[in-house]
This record gives structure tokens, sequence and C-alpha cells, in this order.
């Protein structure tokens, strides 16, 4: 896993700065988006790893599905993304794209785990209160973990806040032992 990260991450630098240079990230976004569905689908993925289709003909159809969200730009990066033998790393490679914009654009994402569901002003509240410790814009993604007992973990980049039961009784477990 490191290592796709590590080859996407030019790839993903170099797409992104032509795209703000050209103010056009959403554009990119969401052919990026569709590139990365496609390869990750069965039976294209069969097509764009089988040596007996020549580079001509998965290009083709790439840019054939792409249709009309597809730039000239957008074009010729499928091309050095085909002739490079690097069309698997388009999910990688539009991950790390999304987390540059998001970045530039003062975004951040936070995965929050909740014991039970959240309600909609519960969630509005969390964001309010992430905003605020942030300074940034809070977008969250609400999952469900019965196994917090209570409470809620949130995870944002590196930082984890855990506000849950379970966590609680870990930490006093852990200084007990202590």
């Amino acid at each position: 896993m490191a290592e796709l990260i590590t080859v996407a991450r030019p790839y993903a630098e170099a797409v992104y700065s032509l795209a703000a240079e050209q103010q056009s990230q959403a554009k990119w976004s969401e052919a990026l988006a569709w590139l990365a569905a496609m390869v990750t689908n069965p039976d294209v993925a069969q097509v764009v790893t089988n040596p007996k289709h020549t580079a001509q003909e998965v290009e083709a159809l790439l840019l054939d599905v792409l249709g009309e969200r597809g730039s000239d730009d957008i074009k010729q990066f499928v091309v050095t993304l085909i002739e490079n033998r690097r069309l698997t790393l388009l999910p990688e490679i539009a991950g790390q794209f999304e987390q540059l914009r998001a970045k530039s654009e003062g975004v951040v994402d936070a995965v929050v785990e909740s014991a039970f569901p959240l309600t909609e002003a519960q969630q509005t509240d969390l964001i309010a209160a992430l905003t605020k410790k942030y300074g940034k814009t809070v977008r969250i993604e609400v999952r469900e973990a019965v196994e917090l007992i209570g409470g809620v973990r949130i995870l944002i980049g590196d930082d984890v806040i855990d506000a849950s039961v379970s966590g609680k009784l870990h930490a006093m477990a852990a200084s007990l032992k202590n």
C-alpha cells in the first residue's frame, strides 16, 4: 500500500498543479473519479491489465467511456499512464488529488464512529465544534460502531478524539495496570 501511495503521489501532485493553474479542479475531480471507477471495474480491469490488448485499444476504451468529461489534458494524462503502465494507480491518484483539493480549499474530512445513530442536530453540533477546533470547514462521514458502547470516536487525519465509553474503559484499565 505504501508503495502505491509513493508512486501515485507525483502524478497526483502534477495533475493537481495543472488543474489549479487552469482553475479546473472540479473537471479533473470528475474525470479522475470516473477513470478510477473504470479501472476498478472487473471487466475493464481485465482489458486494462491483459497484455493481449494494445495500448491503443486500452486508450480507445478509456477515452470512449470518459467521453466529454475529458479535456485534451485529461486525455494526454490517460495516454501517459498507459505508456508508463500506471493505470492501476488511478484510484490512488484520484484519492490523493481529492486530498490536495480539500487542503487547498480549507476542508478537512472526519470519520465519526458512533455507538448509536447520530441525529441531524447532533451532526450539525459536531461539525460546528470541529470547525471551531480546526479552523477549517469539516466534512463528516458517520459510521456506526456498536463496540464503542457509547459516545463517539473521531478520526481527522492523524488525530483521534476518543470520547467513547470503550476508550475510557481502556484508559482506566491502562492506568490501573501502571
